[in-house]
Formats: structure tokens, C-alpha cells, sequence
């Protein structure tokens, strides 16, 4: 379990009442920033604090691991200078009353804050200009919820009930809205990109005619394959992209699944990669390490784009 501490000042309305947190993800410049790489970071079951108008007003519990996922339409012209694309993070904030400022408690907080990083200055309890999801040791939530009567041991046996497809769904609804009220599209083509959205029609066929076998698992019987997206529905930019069968793999069920979610991925050579993420135990019991993988087939020159992309935006290293 990790420990993480976020100023929102400027969007906490939004994803407090939202159930996440959301980060560009470089700065306006092109700069990558750790507070946004602290995104990809955080895990299901870490804790984390809101802070934000001086004081902490919240603990909350990762619900799921950050996907890529476009600016949230609630921030209306908040972060007018962010980038659109981002990173989405599921979080479970909780119903206890908290309400400390960490001004009045730095005495006892400035030797627990991290030497770089920090989210407040260790001199004043003051916001650090540009911190938002920082890292921070156990020892820093004790402190805080010491000054509002509460134990971090309370916090650390909750479990989240909010996952990422929680989110998914919202976003590839609205999209699918929009696609279908598209004049300039025809009638066929509307319906073969939202038959594409759930690995059905053209974008199937396509699919299975490069991709006949599961790459993870080595299975051939189409009935037990799904067409899966590489560079996600939601995530393309044109309707070729969504209907192109070389942006698709076609995987059994648990492998569909952890493509989706970042927990397998694709070496350009076609080596399975498997993310740090999953841990050997349920490696073990989804019979990853008892399959009789393929040999290891390099993709195809037109896929490449697409499985970079899933590298830097989807797979959890």
C-alpha cells in the first residue's frame, strides 16, 4: 500500500463529487511532471488525501489503476491551458469529517515530507505551486488524521467498490452518442463503428482475417474470441482507425480483459509483456504460466503505431 496526497484547489468540486482525479498528462510546455507520472503510479487499495483551500478535507482509496482519458467536460473552463489528453484515476472518497490545516500541524509534519516532491512547503504547510498527486510516507497520514481524531489502521482495511469501467463505459457512451447523431456519416458506417465498439461486424472480420489466433493463449476457435481494440475505441481519432483490423487482436476472454486494462501488453517482436501490476498469484490462478503460448510472431508493420500506443497509454510497466 502506498500513500498519496493531492492539491486540487482548482477542480476538488468536480472530483470529489466525480469519484476521481484527473492530470494532464505533461505540463502546458511538454514537460513531464512526476505529480502527473504519480497517476500511473497509485494502485487499488492506496490511500490518499484531498487538500485543498488550506486544509485537508478528505481521505479517499484508489478504486483502480489511471487510464488515458480526455479532459472531464465538468471542468468547463477550469485548466483552459491543459492539455485535453490526460490521465483518469478512479477514487473512492470517503464519508469521515475531516478538516485540518496543515499550517497549524506543521511542526509536527515538516520532518515527514518528502525532500523533493512535497506537496506543501515544509516551512509554512503552504501548497507547493504546480504539486498535485504527490507521494508521501504512512507517518504523514498519521499525523493528519491524529489532528481530526482519526487512525490510519481504520482507513487501511476499506476496500474500494468503484473500478475504472466505471468511467469506460461513461466515456464510450457519450462517444457513441455522438457518433451515432453524425450527419456526416452515413447510416452504415455509424453502425459498423458502434458494432466496432463492442468487437462485432466489419471491424471483426477484419480482425480475424489478421489475426486468427489468440497471441496470448494460442486459441483458433472464433467463438471463444473476442476482437479487442489495440489503441482503444474510445482513444481513436478517425473512424478508420476504429474499423482498421490491423488495431485489433483477437484474445480469449481474461486476455481481452487484461489487454483492456493494461496488465498484459506486445513487444514489437510479439513477445508478451506482462505488467509488473499482476502479481504471479493471480498470474498463476488465470492459468498465464500453464498456457501453451504460441511462438512469439513479430506484428505486422501496419499494427506497430497502434501497440506503441498502448504501450505508452495503456500498458502499466
Amino acid at each position: 500500500m502506498r500513500y498519496w496526497w493531492v492539491n486540487h484547489k482548482q477542480t476538488v468540486r468536480q472530483e470529489l463529487a466525480g469519484g476521481y482525479l484527473w492530470s494532464p498528462v505533461t505540463e502546458a510546455n511538454g514537460a513531464r511532471s512526476q505529480f502527473y507520472d504519480n497517476m500511473r503510479e497509485a494502485a487499488p487499495g492506496d490511500l490518499v488525501l484531498s487538500y485543498a483551500n488550506g486544509r485537508v478535507g478528505k481521505i479517499g482509496i484508489v478504486g483502480d489503476f489511471a487510464i488515458s482519458a480526455p479532459k472531464p467536460s465538468e471542468f468547463g473552463s477550469t485548466g483552459a491551458y491543459w492539455q485535453d489528453a490526460g490521465w483518469l484515476l478512479p477514487v473512492q472518497w470517503l464519508d469521515h469529517p475531516i478538516a485540518v490545516e496543515p499550517k497549524a500541524i506543521i511542526g509536527r509534519l515538516a520532518s515527514l515530507l518528502p525532500q523533493s516532491h512535497s506537496p506543501i512547503r515544509a516551512s509554512t504547510g503552504g501548497g507547493n505551486q504546480k504539486a498535485y498527486l504527490a507521494e508521501v510516507d504512512r507517518s504523514v497520514f498519521e499525523v493528519v488524521l491524529a489532528a481530526a481524531g482519526l487512525r490510519v489502521h481504520d482507513f487501511e482495511t476499506e476496500r474500494p467498490t468503484i473500478t475504472i469501467a466505471d468511467f469506460t463505459t461513461q466515456f464510450d457512451d457519450a462517444l457513441e452518442a455522438q457518433i451515432l447523431s453524425d450527419q456526416g456519416l452515413d447510416q452504415t458506417t455509424r453502425e459498423q463503428l458502434t458494432r466496432a465498439r463492442r468487437g462485432q461486424g466489419l471491424f471483426r472480420r477484419r480482425v480475424l482475417a489478421k489475426e486468427p489466433a489468440c497471441r496470448v493463449t494460442g486459441v483458433r476457435t472464433p467463438s471463444l474470441l473476442i476482437a479487442s481494440h489495440v489503441k482503444p475505441w474510445r482513444a481513436c481519432e478517425t473512424a478508420a482507425e476504429r474499423l482498421d483490423g490491423f488495431n485489433g487482436l483477437m484474445l480469449t476472454p481474461h486476455a481481452d480483459f487484461l489487454f483492456d486494462r493494461g496488465l498484459i501488453g506486445f513487444a514489437d517482436d510479439g513477445t508478451t509483456l506482462f505488467s509488473a501490476r499482476l502479481t504471479d498469484a493471480d498470474g498463476i490462478k488465470l492459468g498465464l504460466h500453464h498456457s501453451q503460448r504460441p511462438p512469439a510472431k513479430p506484428l505486422h508493420d501496419a499494427s506497430l503505431g497502434y501497440f506503441e500506443h498502448h504501450r505508452r497509454k495503456v500498458f502499466l510497466a
